[in-house]
């Protein structure tokens, strides 16, 4: 049996060093938006998880602002690659349209042969 210090030790084998370079400010944006965004995204999660299978209900007004916050760093990260929102919700439709020609079907859900993800 493994003790949680010998897991700690092993896993440290695989840990990464610090980058060896700077990052820029557009970096450091992207990277905070991307964590911010699943931040949130997990509080959102959360929020239908208890409200679920803790038998709470799900408190609407308070989902509703924390998918405001989702749809906050979502913007963000589409401003700092220069993309709209419309631009990637217009990518999205054509995906699920190739995926799913006729409407959602289950069968199609494992097809992906000649399809982006």
């Amino acid at each position: 049996m493994m003790t949680p210090n010998e897991y700690q030790k092993l896993a440290n084998r695989t840990l990464t060093e610090k980058p060896d370079f700077e990052m820029t400010d557009e970096q450091v944006m992207i990277v905070w938006n991307a964590v911010g965004l699943s931040g949130e995204s997990g509080e959102v999660a959360d929020l239908i998880k208890k409200g679920v299978f803790h038998q709470r209900g799900i408190d609407q007004e308070k989902l509703k602002k924390e998918l405001g916050d989702v749809l906050w760093y979502l913007a963000a990260l589409c401003t700092q690659f220069g993309w709209t929102l419309e631009e990637v919700m217009q990518l999205n439709i054509e995906k699920l349209r190739a995926r799913f020609p006729e409407g959602y079907d289950p069968d199609r859900t494992t097809f992906r042969e000649g399809m982006a993800e």
